[in-house]
């Protein structure tokens, strides 16, 4: 019997490609903040965003990020026999620090043995050219993946979710990256408040058009102490169903050019602090569900997007 065709690009089948051998990337919390919290660009950060900022604690537990990563790799050798490690900050926004304390977080992070190289969870607001210049360093000798939260290609919602920054910041960010040696990775989220799946679908349009090597997508869910709970307990949202949200991600995965790489399916809520949907807790449903759609639909990573590129 013949293995099912790979309907999209995957973070596996990149590692494979590029290390030869199982990768895994590691968590790390460094203990920065946002600007959006910090007033800078906003307060009380996005409407979805709890105080943790989808960290781990472990920084506030006094852990270094060297027995973070020491933690992290000893658990995730045994379990998925991996060999090579990438330190995934992603706490908060990982570049909203001054360049010599930022230098000190990375160096200290690829000293860990087998850690293969960084990806950067950030804002587009937060990065400059003395900061691309020093990242551009370790992607010499590194992969050095570069994460911004994009979210929404509209203005309109960005304003909603009191996101901090517009889209205009995000394409300057990427652009201002690109050609660096590095690679991009966009993030997405499907459900947001007001969006409907043609405002969704063409977010996927946007970042297709762009130098992005990567993406993430994300469902929304809520969180227990943040105004999206607030508006979802008051009915003024309504979260999306599995099926709707599966039917999206295949949407996007259309859309997408084949050569970028899906990073992530869907969320991965704290089951302490998910308020809902109850499903996103079935973390390994929802992405089976999404190949077994894509092969119903007899569909593809970039079949909309070749299409749309041959006219």
């Amino acid at each position: 019997m013949h293995p099912a065709p790979q309907r999209y690009y995957d973070l596996n089948r990149y590692f494979r490609d590029r290390f030869g051998c199982r990768v895994h990337k590691l968590t790390v919390d460094a203990g920065l903040t946002c600007p959006n919290r910090d007033g800078t660009a906003g307060r009380g950060g996005c409407i979805y965003c709890n105080a943790r900022g989808s960290g781990t604690g472990a920084f506030s537990r006094g852990l270094s990020i060297t027995e973070q990563l020491d933690i992290s790799k000893a658990a995730v050798a045994a379990r998925f026999k991996a060999r090579k490690f990438i330190a995934y900050f992603q706490s908060f926004s990982n570049t909203y620090a001054p360049v010599e304390r930022l230098q000190a977080m990375y160096d200290e992070a690829l000293a860990v043995p087998d850690i293969v190289g960084l990806a950067i969870g950030t804002r587009p607001d937060c990065v400059d050219e003395a900061k691309l210049n020093l990242l551009e360093e370790y992607a010499r000798d590194h992969l050095v993946w570069m994460e911004y939260g994009l979210q929404s290609a509209h203005n309109r919602t960005l304003s909603a979710i009191n996101r901090g920054h517009d889209v205009t910041t995000f394409e300057s960010a990427v652009l201002a990256t690109a050609g660096r040696g590095m690679e991009i990775c966009a993030h997405i989220i499907l459900g947001l408040p007001g969006e409907t799946g043609d405002d969704m679908r063409a977010t996927a349009d946007f970042i297709a058009r762009l130098p992005i090597d990567g993406v993430k997508l994300h469902l929304l869910y809520v969180v227990r102490g943040t105004p999206m709970e607030t508006l979802y307990r008051s009915g003024k949202y309504r979260c999306l169903e599995q099926a709707e949200y599966v039917e999206l991600v295949c949407d996007v995965l259309e859309r997408l050019p084949n050569r970028m790489v899906i990073q992530r399916l869907t969320g991965d809520p704290h089951r302490e602090e998910l308020v809902a949907p109850g499903w996103a807790l079935r973390k390994g449903e929802t992405p089976e569900l999404i190949r077994r759609r894509l092969m119903e639909r007899d569909s593809f990573q970039g079949k909309a997007f070749a299409a749309r590129d041959s006219d």
